[in-house]
């Protein structure tokens, strides 16, 4: 087998495996609703969530300008992809208190629209974040490959922030939900 070939049933094997491993483990652990998040709990570590959530989205709104500038080329691109990586980590890191949080104090959850669309949200933005890393190594792809697994992480940040930090910061409501 090819490493091309491997690396191409890898990035779509592996984004499922994550998704049904986050989607298995939220379902079967007991969630602990009074977890803590950076010594925050209850409706603080809601707002704290809030907080790291809207700097998230943020940064997924840079990373959605970068890989504009990118794509459309120029003198600067290779100092553009740096930056993108580096966004692409701060982004990965931030997220990951969140959804450590999420998972282990509420599991994954299907008891409203909002509560299932949010876990479902969050399971696939991890799954998307291992197709993005594994196309970018991949090399070979057609043009339109990243910006898709791009536009899906966004999206996936997008969803999730809707669905909590918008959610909590707008008085325990969300429009559409």
């Amino acid at each position: 087998m090819s490493r091309q070939t491997a690396l191409t049933a890898l990035a779509v094997l592996a984004p499922l495996v994550v998704v049904a491993g986050l989607l298995w483990f939220g379902r079967a652990h007991t969630p602990d609703p009074g977890r803590s998040l950076f010594g925050q709990s209850g409706e603080d570590a809601l707002r704290l969530k809030s907080q790291l959530g809207t700097a998230l989205l943020g940064v997924a709104l840079v990373q959605v300008l970068l890989a504009l500038w990118m794509y459309r080329g120029g003198v600067r691109a290779d100092r553009v992809r740096l930056w993108h990586r580096v966004g692409g980590v701060l982004a990965f890191v931030l997220s990951l208190p969140i959804a450590q949080h999420c998972l282990l104090a509420y599991g994954v959850r299907f008891t409203d629209a909002r509560v299932g669309v949010h876990s479902m949200a969050g399971c696939f933005l991890y799954g998307a974040f291992a197709a993005k890393v594994l196309l970018v190594q991949h090399g070979k792809l057609p043009g339109w490959a990243l910006p898709v697994a791009g536009g899906a992480l966004f999206c996936a940040i997008g969803l999730l922030w809707w669905t909590a930090a918008l959610w909590f910061l707008n008085g325990f409501a969300t429009p559409g939900f």
